[in-house]
């Protein structure tokens, strides 16, 4: 770690002060889209559960770049990181995210309540008593218990986001690097219990749309999407800030190009989850196993073979290169093609156990994505307005300023 700053760093504005009016803007955006979801669904199309489908798409895509960010501040904390110092704050915002989609999973968690299988088959109570693997599965999927654990998810996760940001930001007043120390003291349980509470979100959230269907791996595969969603979201942000003038001497193309690395691996990561979970279940040849990937492989085929390809193969061919990593425009590009890729992914996770039988892409699956993401950013935007973009006391700031690849 550097003793002193080897750069000069200009006076740093809030989060308030780059996104003026913008919060405001997203949350108009989210309240429209939501609004117009509801609408086009209840007179067009599929009622409660097309809803509720296209809902939970868009509030796991929100919930994966903010569970995403969190892991990334816990582990950088965990490792004692010093290249991240100068944009771990971008992450430690997006953390905030947890707090709005506690409120964005009340309508999911009501309605579950009030007894709507419109999204999970396992709440048909009637349809339980028939079924002899869901009734051998109610002690876990239920009701009552997935309510109790919700509510542990998000008591963990803003816990921790607190935790860790709260800190970063008092340590820009006092500047004491033994906050420093607080948040590695933390890091090692936050990343334990990160890690049990994601997994069976997923699997709670996620997996149990499919509820005679299981893999073990699945939490690592929603895991992996959360880092591309992760990197892909910090990128495009560095580089937004940058354009509006700040953060001009704390990120250089030298952060930028790790940030690119970063997404590159973990896309490729991505795919190597992707592909094991499926190879293992198609050479096992398991009814109870193969019923996932019945319908991805005939209606929704074409949607599989896209997301192989674009999720994959031409990013691994096309961003590969140190060079494409290290042009703004480039990387801005990659970044949100992987954002696209990602929501793909959900969306062919969630979708099909609606209809398996077709494809259903519609007007409110832009809508209800419009309506989460301006909801969940406004939230964030306000939450953070008195937050520096900038993490400016912290102790390793100085190793983070004097980084170069090799």
């Amino acid at each position: 770690m550097a003793d002193t700053l080897d750069h000069s760093i200009e006076p740093q504005e809030t989060v308030g002060r780059a996104c003026v009016g913008l919060s405001t803007g997203l949350l108009v955006a989210g309240a429209i889209g939501l609004g117009l979801t509801v609408a086009i669904e209840l007179l067009f199309g599929t009622g409660a559960k097309g809803f509720f489908h296209r809902y939970l798409v868009a509030f796991a895509f929100c919930m994966t770049i903010t569970l995403g960010s969190l892991f990334f501040v816990l582990i950088q904390h965990l490792t004692k990181a010093g290249w991240s110092a100068s944009v771990r704050r971008i992450a430690e915002i997006y953390t905030l995210g947890t707090i709005p989609l506690a409120v964005l999973f009340l309508p999911i968690l009501v309605s579950i309540l009030l007894g709507s299988h419109a999204l999970y088959e396992w709440n048909d109570v009637e349809h339980v008593k028939t079924d002899a693997l869901l009734l051998g599965k109610s002690g876990y999927l239920n009701a009552g218990f997935f309510s109790v654990r919700a509510v542990i998810y998000f008591l963990v996760w803003i816990g921790l986001a607190r935790l860790f940001v709260y800190t970063s930001v008092r340590q820009d007043v006092v500047g004491s690097p033994d906050l420093t120390s607080r948040m590695e003291a933390w890091s090692a349980p936050g990343t334990l219990a990160f890690s049990l509470t994601a997994s069976f979100a997923a699997f709670d959230w996620l997996m149990s749309l499919a509820p005679h269907w299981y893999s073990t791996i699945f939490g690592v595969y929603v895991f992996a999407g959360c880092l591309v969603a992760c990197f892909a979201t910090m990128a495009i942000t560095v580089l937004w800030l940058k354009s509006k003038g700040f953060l001009k001497t704390a990120v250089n193309v030298e952060h930028q190009h790790d940030l690119g690395k970063l997404l590159f691996a973990f896309t490729c990561f991505w795919a190597y989850i992707a592909f094991s979970q499926y190879f293992l279940i198609w050479y096992a040849n398991i009814p109870e196993e193969t019923v996932w990937y019945k319908a991805r492989l005939s209606a929704w085929k074409p949607v599989s073979g896209f997301l192989a390809i674009g999720h994959f193969i031409l990013p691994f061919i096309f961003f590969m290169s140190r060079h494409i990593k290290r042009n703004s425009y480039l990387l801005g590009f990659w970044a949100v093609w992987g954002l696209l890729m990602h929501w793909l992914d959900l969306y062919w996770i969630v979708m099909p156990q609606m209809s398996s039988e077709a494809l259903t892409f519609s007007l409110s699956d832009v809508t209800v994505l419009v309506g989460v993401v301006g909801i969940w950013g406004g939230t964030i935007g306000l939450l953070a307005r008195d937050m520096s973009v900038l993490a400016v006391s912290d102790p390793r700031l100085p190793e983070a300023l004097a980084f170069k690849n090799l």
